[in-house]
């Protein structure tokens, strides 16, 4: 499995993506660092690679900027062939084949979330290793191993729009509160077949956890 080389920058990292009807809510902190140094207080882990599809990334930030920038070559071209938007298992796909392919030399834990005609919103994780997994609800990253009992126990799957943004929220607040390697604001897009909606919280208005 591939590790951080001299001086690669690591994202540390939360990153979430939850399903509701009519949609999916992404997340993710915004702490980029390197070792124990923090180089980037305000990175955007969320990446657009096509109109209503959207991924989280995680691992090293050169690795994963990379593969978004093929899959988003890739979906451009999909759609100029094929006259229709891209679906977001096909973004998926292409994002698992790159991760699974590579596995040996890449460090990237990928979610992908969106909208599409045909299936509504949908989540898809590709964790280290290069797997693919459709899933309601999806966590990642070093800060995601803090908030597997809070999901488990408050996730929904009927959850609403509004909901869905404060579980998102919330979750990622409590991790950055435990991780030394998440921190910085929360960031969220809301993807709709109506458009993305972009959503961030700053440090001063996050939800207050219990820090004794």
């Amino acid at each position: 499995m591939a590790t951080l080389k001299p001086g690669e920058v690591s994202m540390g990292t939360t990153i979430m993506a939850v399903e509701f009807d009519g949609g999916v809510v992404v997340g993710a902190d915004s702490r980029t660092t390197m070792g124990p140094y923090i180089v980037n207080r305000v990175t955007d882990k969320l990446t657009k690679v096509h109109d209503n599809i959207y991924c989280c990334r995680s691992g090293s930030a050169a690795d994963t900027q990379a593969i978004a920038d093929i899959v988003k070559y890739y979906l451009d071209l999909y759609c100029a062939q094929h006259g229709e938007a891209p679906t977001v298992k096909i973004a998926a796909t292409l994002f698992q084949e790159i991760c699974y392919q590579n596995k040996s030399q890449l460090m990237a834990g990928i979610i992908i979330g969106g909208w599409d005609k045909q299936e509504g919103g949908s989540v898809y994780n590709i964790p280290l290793g290069g797997s693919l997994h459709r899933e309601p609800l999806s966590i990642g990253g070093s800060g995601s191993t803090y908030i597997y009992g809070y999901c488990d126990k408050v996730f929904r799957p009927d959850m609403s729009r509004d909901e869905c943004v404060d579980f998102v929220k919330n979750s990622v607040s409590l991790a950055m509160t435990r991780d030394g390697s998440s921190g910085g604001v929360v960031r969220l897009a809301v993807i709709t077949k109506d458009g993305v909606e972009r959503l961030i919280v700053p440090g001063n208005q996050m939800p207050e956890q219990y820090l004794g």
